[in-house]
């Protein structure tokens, strides 16, 4: 595996698809899937990842913010294997933030989201995990779901002057201008 898998980019169907659930979480398919993502992530400067984006359909994602050249005020934690997530609860509250995505690139949005969620998903070990999350990795969870169902963030966008190219969201919004 030396070779990364490609990251795939809007316009490919598997990004439109509903994800499949993840049977046998043990498998060397899924725990080689989940090294993969996480090598992808890094290399990518993301702060999350999902197997649809690297054209894998499973219910899978990656959630690994730490602060990079794109998202320099990212929390610090462990890259996080989801596997079968749901959210289970959310807050009323819902916050509009920049985001960007891997499979769109170039392009940001603001993009409301929930700024708490409590979620549940299976570990790479095969444990169940119940989280409450805030904020920014509340986030990164709520976009990384959204592509195992078939969105990207543009689908949340409310309307197109929310949108900025990378590069004016760097000079602008980051003052890196």
């Amino acid at each position: 595996m030396n070779e990364l898998t490609p990251i795939i980019k809007l316009g490919n169907p598997i990004l439109r698809q509903k994800a499949a659930a993840v049977e046998n979480i043990q498998s060397q398919e899924i725990q080689n899937l989940i090294d993969e993502l996480i090598t992808s992530v890094s290399q990518a400067n993301g702060v999350g990842i999902a197997a649809p984006q690297i054209a894998s359909s499973y219910r899978l994602f990656i959630v690994a913010s730490r602060p990079n050249a794109r998202y320099p005020h990212a929390p610090e934690m462990q890259p996080t294997a989801m596997i079968n997530p749901r959210i289970i609860a959310h807050s009323s509250e819902m916050l509009k933030d920049w985001e960007g995505c891997l499979s769109v690139p170039d392009i940001r949005g603001l993009v409301p989201r929930y700024q708490t969620v409590e979620v549940e998903y299976t570990d790479r070990y095969g444990n169940l995990q119940k989280q409450q999350l805030t904020d920014f990795i509340a986030r990164i969870f709520q976009h990384e779901y959204d592509h195992l169902e078939g969105l990207v963030f543009l689908d949340r966008v409310e309307n197109n002057h929310d949108l900025i190219s990378e590069e004016e969201y760097q000079k602008s919004v980051m003052g890196n201008g």
